[in-house]
């Protein structure tokens, strides 16, 4: 990101021949998961890759730059400039050097790598997805964040990990002048604009009692995904950890199981 030092975790196990790669992202404004977690997947013999993103919880530096508010969150970070320059717009370019890099790896087959995340990992999944579709061959995304600015706003949802809305409108455009103009520049990085793009299987799971990223904004996502697709419903879960989605992964990344109903 403009120079920035980017931090991601990287576990490969010992294997005579290639294996499959895991992309993970986290959520927001987090950071990648302990070793310890990420082991996980090394041990069922995949590498991984989980990607720290900039100015959040991990070590990765975000040099800034950003036009406009930054006090709001990273949605809005560079809403005032050129959509080239928005957080997530330089993400989404970071994410496309990691996969540069990741094809360069020894040990990998690339035949068989695979998407992980969850809310904002889940979000920046079906954009990874998108722009690396000769790349990635499966996505497992749970509850994605980054969707449906404008829905988000009707439902009044912007709390949360959608505040950044909240603040920006009350704050700087508190005669709504400028609302359209926002919206069209989030669209750049909005994940329902990214899922016609998508190529692989995807496996997507979605907790009906979602409060954070509310279920109406990733059925905006689901329901623009052309390519062959799975939706699980997890009755009464909300935004939190779905141990069922995980053991559903297993198979999925695992054994090839397929993605439609």
């Amino acid at each position: 990101m403009c120079g920035a030092r980017l931090h991601a975790k990287c576990l490969q196990p010992v294997s005579d021949e290639p294996v499959p790669l895991v992309l993970q992202f986290h959520g927001y404004p987090g950071a990648s998961r302990s070793w310890f977690e990420q082991a996980s997947f090394a041990g069922m013999g995949m590498a991984l890759i989980a990607l720290d993103c900039p100015g959040q919880g991990g070590p990765s530096e975000d040099i800034g730059g950003f036009e406009g508010t930054t006090v709001a969150g990273h949605i809005v970070a560079g809403i005032d400039g050129d959509p080239a320059n928005l957080y997530y717009v330089r993400l989404h370019q970071d994410i496309r050097i990691l996969c540069r890099i990741a094809r360069e790896l020894e040990g990998i087959d690339l035949a068989r790598v695979f998407v992980n995340g969850a809310s904002q990992g889940g979000g920046l999944g079906i954009a990874t997805c998108a722009l690396n579709s000769e790349l990635i061959n499966r996505a497992a995304i749970l509850y994605p964040f980054l969707s449906d600015f404008r829905l988000v706003w009707d439902l009044d949802a912007d709390d949360i990990a959608y505040e950044g809305l909240r603040y920006w409108s009350r704050w700087f455009d508190e005669d709504s002048t400028r609302i359209d103009e926002a919206y069209a520049k989030l669209a750049y990085f909005d994940s329902k604009n990214f899922a016609p793009m998508v190529k692989c299987p995807v496996l997507f799971g979605t907790g009906t009692a979602d409060i954070v990223c509310p279920p109406a904004t990733q059925f905006a996502v689901y329901n623009n995904l052309t390519c062959e697709k799975r939706h699980e419903f997890f009755e009464g879960f909300g935004h939190e950890e779905i141990q069922d989605f995980d053991d559903l992964i297993i198979p999925f990344f695992c054994k090839g199981g397929e993605a439609h109903v």
